[in-house]
């Protein structure tokens, strides 16, 4: 008796304590979760399918987009290269000099993916169109858009929608 006694009393003094812990934990990992949603070099994407997030590079010049990802031999997993236009527009694709197979997610200003490309095929010239009014496009592995199940509709959280509403703000 005075086992299960001393366990009942420890647990009294312990469970307020591992509350408090608990609480604290969440807290800070709430605040770096608002603190670091919306760097630079990362984007959020989101949807019914659940998250993911990607290490990217940004192509915002006429000359960094025209190169892209061309002559990469690899790209890691969980990175990317994000194209931001300075307005809406029509905007098409081709895989020229690019040696690795992609999915491209194209996105209007709000950061919503309006098409998906699957699986561009390495150094093929045909155009891949995304549309009308498109603000950014992310490249990343080909089959992950797949695999993850982003679609239409998706979101992208990233700095450079905060030019308009963005659907899903920083």
């Amino acid at each position: 008796m005075r086992r299960f006694s001393a366990a009942w009393e420890l647990g009294l003094i312990l469970r307020p304590m591992l509350g408090a812990i608990s609480m604290l934990t969440l807290g800070l990992w709430a605040a770096q979760a608002g603190a670091g949603e919306c760097q630079t070099n990362s984007i959020a994407l989101r949807g019914d399918w659940g998250q993911a997030a990607f290490t990217i590079e940004i192509a915002d010049t006429p000359q960094e987009r025209s190169k892209g990802l061309m002559y990469r031999r690899s790209l890691p997993r969980r990175a990317g290269m994000l194209f931001v236009y300075e307005v809406p527009q029509r905007a098409s694709f081709w895989m020229k000099n690019t040696l690795i197979e992609l999915d491209l997610l194209f996105a209007d200003s709000s950061g919503k993916i309006t098409h998906v490309h699957h699986q561009a095929i390495p150094g093929d010239l045909t155009p891949i169109p995304g549309g009308g009014a498109v603000f950014a496009v992310l490249e990343i592995n080909g089959g992950l858009a797949r695999r993850y199940g982003i679609t239409v509709g998706s979101l992208m959280q990233h700095a450079v929608f905060a030019q308009g509403p963005a659907a899903w703000p920083c």
